[in-house]
């Protein structure tokens, strides 16, 4: 079993500073990915008429945000020049093992649409292990907050929990 001790030393550290552009096409490729036919994904006209501000964003987008709208040109200068995960996750792996995404959730302070420009910083929230049928699985739980640029009020909180076991 991992030492609790020198786990627990990565809760705090900072995973990531970025920040995203929410564009239509990619929206609507994730619509499309994810299987939602919804017209509010895709269409200007279909999202007024649900009541929204602009074209929806499918609940589960902010995991893939940062790949399709993450522009290097605009991103943070003070972004984390250490790799928090990799700090926690390489003594792991040097064991052996295998690495597993455990849980992803989202927590919406405000729907997204198209056209919000987002500011979001991750960090280490949490790092324990468990004994589960002989093996140890370690498990290390991540915690980005997007924030509307123009206003700097919270707009989803991301939670990933990833497993090692060995």
């Amino acid at each position: 079993m991992p030492d609790e001790a020198e786990l627990k030393k990565a809760i705090g550290k900072p995973t990531s500073k970025a920040k995203v552009v929410i564009e239509r096409g990619p929206v609507a490729n994730f619509a499309t990915a994810v299987c939602d036919d919804n017209p509010a994904h895709r269409d200007p006209k279909a999202a007024a008429e649900a009541g929204l501000e602009g074209i929806a964003v499918p609940p589960t987008f902010p995991f893939a945000m940062e790949t399709w709208g993450k522009f290097p040109e605009i991103q943070p200068s003070d972004a984390p020049s250490s790799n928090a995960m990799g700090e926690v996750l390489g003594p792991l792996m040097a064991s052996g093992g295998i690495i597993l995404h455990g849980e992803q959730e989202f927590e919406y302070h405000r729907p997204l649409k198209v056209g919000d420009v987002l500011t979001g910083e991750g960090k280490v929230v949490d790092v324990y292990a468990k004994e589960s049928k002989g093996k140890t699985m370690t498990f290390i739980v991540t915690e980005t907050v997007w924030r509307d640029e123009a206003t700097g009020e919270p707009v989803v909180t991301s939670r990933t929990n990833i497993l090692h076991r060995v």
